[in-house]
């Protein structure tokens, strides 16, 4: 590639990439389900700015360029709630998701004293599942949405992970 690619916490400066290359990353979602009217796809720049206003995100860059994020917070009950895992197309299948989640949750531990974390992704996302359950993820709920869409939310206690340096 040439370049590495850095992680680092998001900023306000960065809502504009990031909400491009979700929209990028979520059509496959709103293809797989057939409902293009998916909150990812739908959320405004106003809302993004609130969101990481209120949250914890991180960035992957390679150069200049946005090509990964995720985003949380940790709720008063101590879970770490982490959402919206976007890898650009070009880049997935090198751990980079892999390495967004292992950092958010190594500060969600450290930083904020998160006991457990919590995610949730369709019930036909295959490769999101594949992705969670390796990283020691476990279904603890299912919701039925719509003829099309069950969501499957997604935990494994702090204890159950050893975190290393990865950003």
């Amino acid at each position: 590639m040439g370049m590495s690619v850095t992680i680092s916490a998001a900023g306000a400066q960065d809502a504009e990439q990031i909400l491009k290359l979700q929209y990028l990353c979520y059509q496959s979602e709103a293809e797989l389900y057939g409902d293009y009217s998916i909150e990812p796809l739908t959320q405004t720049l106003e809302g993004l700015r609130g969101e990481l206003a209120t949250g914890y995100a991180l960035v992957a860059r390679l150069g200049e360029e946005v090509v990964a994020s995720v985003r949380g917070r940790v709720d008063a009950s101590g879970t770490g709630r982490i959402g919206k895992l976007i890898v650009h197309p070009r880049m997935q299948g090198h751990g980079l998701g892999g390495r967004l989640l292992n950092a958010i949750e190594a500060h969600f531990a450290a930083e904020l004293a998160a006991k457990r974390f919590q995610l949730f992704t369709g019930h036909r996302s295959e490769s999101n599942l594949r992705l969670y359950r390796r990283h020691g993820y476990a279904a603890v709920a299912r919701q039925t949405v719509s003829a099309r869409l069950s969501v499957i939310t997604l935990e494994k206690d702090v204890a159950a992970q050893e975190f290393v340096a990865s950003a």
